[in-house]
This record gives C-alpha cells, sequence and structure tokens, in this order.
C-alpha cells in the first residue's frame, strides 16, 4: 500500500510539474482540440464517438510535437499560425457545411474566385456561433500575454528538454491515431480512400484526418504516373467490358424520333418540384412550371446529382452521363480533360451548339469549360443591353434576359439547318433578397382564433411566411415562373421552334435547409409555434424527407403539331441527370458509349439514382450512406438487406469510374490507342 501511495505522488508530482513547465502546449492543445469538436458540432452535430476525437488529439499531438525544436521565447508563434489555421478551417467548413452539407476541399481552392459573385449568398449563411472559433487564437493569445509577463519563458528556457518532448509526444500522438486505425473497418478504409464520402469520414476520423487526407487526395492526380492510373485504367476498362455498361441498351419506341429535330435545354435555376404544389390565396408559386408539366412530358422523380460544383456540376452531369468529381469541380479543375457530350455528338451530326447565360462567361470558369464540353457558340452577359437597374442576384434579371434572347435564338435557327443549345437562368439563385424586384406574393392566412378569458372567437392575419428563407425564395421562384411564362408566350408566338424540343429542368435545390421548410409544413399560425411530433397537425420532415424532396422538374416540351402528343404524360421511374443524356440520344438514334446513365425508358424501375455522397435512391428505397441506414419508399414491398448491399456495391462502383474517367481523362487515353 505504501508502495503505491509513493507510486501515485509521483505520478502526481510529475503530472503537475508537466502541467506548470508546459502551460503553453496546453494551451494550444485544449484550445485546438476544442475547435475540432466545435465544428463537429455544428456541421454532423454528432460528437460522443471517441475514434474521432482520438484522432483529431493524436494528429493535434503531431504537429504540436515540432514546436519544441524551436526556442521557448518564439514557441508562441508556431503554436498561434496552427490555432489560427485550424480556426479558418473550422469556420470554412461550418460555413460550406450550410450550403453543401459536406466539407470544403482543397481541390475546390481553385474555384475560390467564384465567391466574389455569390457574396451574398455566403454571407446570409454565416451564423453568429461560428464566431465562437475565433475566440480559441483570441483566449491563447491572452494566455501568451501572461506567461509573457511572468519568469515563464525564461525559466522554461533553462530547463526544457526539447529533442526529447519532440520525441515523447509525436510517440504519445501516432499512439492515438494508431488506435484510430486499429479500430477501423474495412468499410473506413475504403471511404477514407476514395474520399466521396465527406461526412463519414469526419464522422468516424475526425475533421483534421479529413482535410490532411483530403490534401493528399487532391494532390494524387498531379503525379498519376505515380499514384492510382493503372488502378483506374484497369477499374475503367473493367467496366465498359462488363455486361453491366451494356445492360438496358436496346432500343425503344422513342429510338431516333427526335432525328433532324433541334433541341433547346432551358437550365431553371433552384426550381425544386414541391413549388408546383404551392398556392396562396389562390395564387399559384410556379404556374407556368406547372402548365409546361401539364402540358409535355413531365419526369416526377427527377434528381440532380450535384457536389460543390452545383448549377456546373449540372451542367455536366446531364450533357456527358458522368458525375461530378469526387474531389475539386470539373468546370474548374478537369475542364480540359476529353469527355464525350450531347453538344459534341450533336455537332458531328452538323449542329450549331451554343450557350447562353445573362451572367459573366468567367463564372464557373465557363469561358473554358464549355468549349471544351462542345459549345461553339457562348451568349453571354456581353451579348444582353441591360443597366444596374436590370439586375437581379448575378446578372441580367431574366424577364429581360428571355425577351433579348429570342431574337438571338431566332437568328441561329435561320442561320443554322440544325441547331443544339443550353439556356441558362439566373434570377432564382441565393440568396433570394431582391424583395423588391420579385414582386409581392401573398401569405397572409385568416384563422379564427378563440379566446378562453372573454369566451369570444377573433378573426386573426398572420403572413408568416413573409421575409422568412423559405417565403423569399417561394417569392423569388414565383417571379422566375413568370418570366418563364413569357418566355414560352414568345415561343408560341414565334414562327420559328416548329422543329425544335425544348428540354426544362431544375438544375438543382435552392440549399434551404430542412430547418427552413419545416416552417413551411409545420408552422402554427395559432401561437406562430412550430408544430412537433405528436401534434395533431404534424407533418413528418426528417432529415430523409428533406434529402426526398430536392427533386426538381425535368419537363420535355414543344409546340410541334405532331411531336407534342409523343411528348406527353407523366413518367414516374426515378431517374438522375446522368440519365438524361442516354435518353435524349437515343431519340436522336444516336448514343454515347461511355455514358454511366441509362435510357430511362429501357431501365425503367430498375434505375439507381447515385449521389456523389454515396447516398441513392431506387423505386424502393432511399439510402443514406453517412448512417448507414435507408427509408422505405414502396411500403408494399419488403426490402431484402442483400438488394441493400448489391445496391452499395454499383453505386461505389459507379462513382470510382467516373471519378477515373474525369482526373485520369481516361477516354482521352481510350480514344488515341
Amino acid at each position: 500500500m505504501k508502495k503505491l501511495l509513493t507510486i501515485l505522488n509521483k505520478s502526481k508530482r510529475k503530472t503537475i510539474e508537466y502541467v506548470i513547465t508546459n502551460r503553453l502546449f496546453l494551451s494550444y492543445l485544449i484550445m485546438s482540440i476544442i475547435g475540432m469538436i466545435v465544428v463537429r458540432h455544428v456541421t454532423i452535430g454528432r460528437v460522443t464517438s471517441i475514434y474521432p476525437f482520438i484522432t483529431d488529439l493524436g494528429l493535434i499531438l503531431v504537429v504540436g510535437a515540432i514546436g519544441y525544436f524551436i526556442k521557448p521565447k518564439n514557441q508562441f508563434k508556431y503554436f498561434f499560425a496552427w490555432i489560427c489555421l485550424f480556426c479558418l478551417m473550422e469556420i470554412v467548413n461550418s460555413v460550406y457545411y450550410v450550403f453543401y452539407t459536406s466539407f470544403a476541399s482543397f481541390g475546390e481552392l481553385a474555384s475560390i474566385s467564384q465567391a466574389e459573385t455569390v457574396t451574398g449568398s455566403i454571407l446570409e449563411k454565416i451564423r453568429l456561433s461560428y464566431f465562437v472559433y475565433i475566440s480559441f487564437p483570441i483566449i491563447f493569445y491572452h494566455v501568451h500575454k501572461k506567461l509573457a509577463a511572468s519568469s515563464y519563458y525564461t525559466f522554461i528556457s533553462k530547463i526544457e528538454k526539447g529533442k526529447i518532448m519532440v520525441l515523447l509526444t509525436i510517440v504519445i500522438g501516432l499512439a492515438f491515431i494508431g488506435i484510430s486505425f486499429l479500430g477501423a473497418t474495412k468499410t473506413d478504409y475504403s471511404r477514407l480512400s476514395k474520399q466521396w464520402n465527406r461526412n463519414y469520414i469526419v464522422e468516424r476520423f475526425g475533421i483534421f484526418m479529413y482535410q490532411c487526407n483530403d490534401l493528399f487526395q487532391t494532390l494524387r492526380p498531379k503525379f498519376s504516373s505515380l499514384f492510382g492510373y493503372e488502378d483506374a485504367r484497369l477499374l475503367f476498362d473493367n467496366y465498359f467490358a462488363s455486361n453491366e455498361s451494356k445492360e438496358y441498351k436496346e432500343k425503344n419506341k422513342y429510338t431516333g424520333i427526335l432525328e433532324n429535330k433541334n433541341i433547346i435545354f432551358v437550365h431553371m435555376e433552384s426550381i425544386q418540384d414541391f413549388v408546383m404544389d404551392l398556392s396562396f390565396n389562390g395564387v399559384d408559386i410556379a404556374p407556368n412550371v406547372k402548365k409546361l408539366a401539364n402540358e409535355g412530358m413531365f419526369f416526377s422523380n427527377f434528381y440532380p446529382q450535384v457536389s460543390t460544383g452545383t448549377s456546373s456540376d449540372t451542367e455536366f452531369t446531364l450533357l456527358s452521363s458522368l458525375m461530378p468529381a469526387s474531389s475539386g469541380i470539373v468546370f474548374v479543375s478537369y475542364y480540359n480533360r476529353n469527355y464525350l457530350t450531347i453538344p459534341k455528338i450533336l455537332h458531328n451530326e452538323g449542329y450549331y451548339t451554343f450557350s447562353m447565360h445573362g451572367n459573366l462567361v468567367s463564372m464557373w470558369n465557363r469561358a473554358k469549360a464549355h468549349p471544351s464540353l462542345g459549345y461553339e457558340g457562348l451568349y453571354f452577359s456581353e451579348s444582353f443591353n441591360y443597366t444596374e437597374d436590370d439586375v437581379i442576384n448575378l446578372g441580367i434579371n431574366d424577364k429581360l434576359f428571355f425577351e433579348q434572347a429570342i431574337p438571338i435564338l431566332e437568328n441561329i435557327e435561320n442561320e443554322n439547318s440544325n441547331y443544339m443549345g443550353t439556356i441558362i437562368t439566373l434570377s432564382n439563385h441565393s440568396p433570394f433578397t431582391f424583395i423588391e424586384k420579385y414582386g409581392e406574393v401573398d401569405f397572409s392566412q385568416t384563422i379564427q382564433q378563440y379566446d378562453e378569458k372573454t369566451d369570444t372567437t377573433n378573426e386573426i392575419t398572420t403572413n408568416y411566411l413573409s421575409g422568412s428563407a423559405v417565403g423569399n425564395y417561394l417569392t423569388s421562384v414565383h417571379y422566375a415562373d413568370a418570366a418563364l411564362g413569357e418566355f414560352i408566350d414568345y415561343i408560341n408566338n414565334s414562327d420559328a421552334f416548329d422543329d425544335t424540343i425544348f428540354v426544362f429542368y431544375g438544375d438543382h435545390d435552392a440549399k434551404l435547409t430542412k430547418k427552413e421548410l419545416n416552417y413551411l409544413y409545420n408552422y402554427n399560425p395559432e401561437d406562430g409555434s412550430v408544430y412537433v411530433e405528436g401534434d395533431e397537425e404534424y407533418v413528418p420532415y426528417d432529415t430523409f424527407a428533406h434529402d426526398l424532396n430536392k427533386k426538381t422538374p425535368l419537363i420535355i416540351w414543344t409546340k410541334n403539331a405532331k411531336l407534342k402528343y409523343t411528348f406527353t404524360g407523366e413518367v414516374d421511374y426515378y431517374m438522375g441527370m446522368i440519365d438524361v443524356a442516354p435518353t435524349l440520344l437515343n431519340m436522336f438514334g444516336l448514343e454515347n458509349p461511355y455514358a454511366l446513365g441509362h435510357d430511362i425508358f429501357n431501365i425503367r424501375d430498375n434505375n439507381v439514382v447515385a449521389f456523389p455522397n454515396g447516398n441513392f435512391v431506387t423505386n424502393m428505397l432511399y439510402y443514406n450512406n453517412s448512417i448507414g441506414e435507408y427509408k422505405v419508399i414502396n411500403e408494399n414491398t419488403i426490402i431484402d438487406e442483400n438488394y441493400v448491399t448489391e445496391k452499395k456495391k454499383y453505386v461505389e462502383n459507379l462513382l470510382d469510374v467516373s471519378n477515373s474517367i474525369i482526373v485520369y481523362d481516361l477516354l482521352n487515353v481510350r480514344e488515341n490507342n
């Protein structure tokens, strides 16, 4: 017992001695690890797992250990630099997560120039709570000032054994990291190496390990001859030699129906399906999109498959039938690869190809990316006449844009026997704050409220959506829809476009949070609260419902007297943006042999819509890859776990093949062999 007490007293003394002589380092350690915990709390919301904690702790110890090589009086600068770097990383990832429900990547640094044009959207997403990160460098600085005012640095410089402290600290740090990796599963290692499921990596390995791994994955393609090229090429060859790539390629009743027809894609910014079902006080929010859906062929379970490139990802996935890159943005980091796209394929058939947008051609690097994808003519902000008063969000307002687009389109038709183009709208872009230019939507609601004290019923009117995030979005949608309606009127009244098919599609969801949309579905007008589970009026709106609500319209429409009877009705097969090219190219009697999507009329209910984070949806279920859980869509079906395993494997393979094509330019290699 006496011996045990002696050991305990000695340990206590050593601990106190360590704390006293390492106060600066311990302050760095505490500030850093708390920051890592906070960023996980405000993003994924789960901080109880031990593995991300010990992984972050191990890495913080390892990088901090190097500080012991520096003289004590200069150590503050080293530790302070790291704390500031951590602070920046935490703020960026917190803001980024609100936009994309994912984490930032070094591969996207090349696109940072785009931030200038979307500053309003970024500022809108900044939360006051994020400034807690700034407190860590401030607190650390004050700790340093107190230590400097005492004799701490002079005392430490005499007793500190720097090399020993470096070695011990690194060993302890590596031990923590080792414990984390020893507890990792095969799935954990796979997701870490592939990087596309960022949320899972942060939840399992911590934010610091994610960022270190992301840096490695970003630099890896720069040394493709050293890292991964052979594996990527083998994966590519095996996929396109397999039956998997050859399935569902038979002809169908739509094969060749659009031969020698023109096609114009209308890219509808941030339009989601649910707006078509909303009306307030007898006024529809999106009457013209709704009318197009009724007049044309409406794909009611259509999902964009965007990553951090948002609109540019949609343009890429639609044209190429490939998924977005797992790291970086195709339009910025991989625009100079060889892709087989709709514009290229139709150009080879004699079509003139063009793109049109009311924004700067530099946005999303379209000046280089669009020609690379096969567009010949570029009609951007320089092609339109407008003043600052005509600007909504990032450029010319949709109404003026469409008005000026019509003569350009008519001229294109007059000068070309066939053409294919993309018109990209703009006004419905976040942050949805141009209320005075959108016009008004009457969201008011009148209810009868009983007052127990006076035993009377009073009539009260609320306008709860006015000024809210979702209210501003719906007001913006109503404006954009009106502009679209005017465009359709122009088309119908024009002598041109009789042999033209229009494809209207929503490019991605509005990036509204689950909380913001829940306000729409569960607002209690009587007391201003929000209904919760258990309330009679409560509408279930969990994470699964929120993700499934991100579908957007896809409509094929024409004024051609013959074809309009073909392109009509609802198509309810689940499909993604990468299925658009195979579906439409078949209608032209053409094919992209490297398409990863399918002609929806061939694959039908067997389709799997993959998302860049590994989630997927089928006609039976929606699977969340981060938490490994799914929501059954078809309640009449019993889900076999083998079904889920099989689809997960399919999605992972699809993402790997697509990323290999992009990163290693495999279509260019294939073409030159």
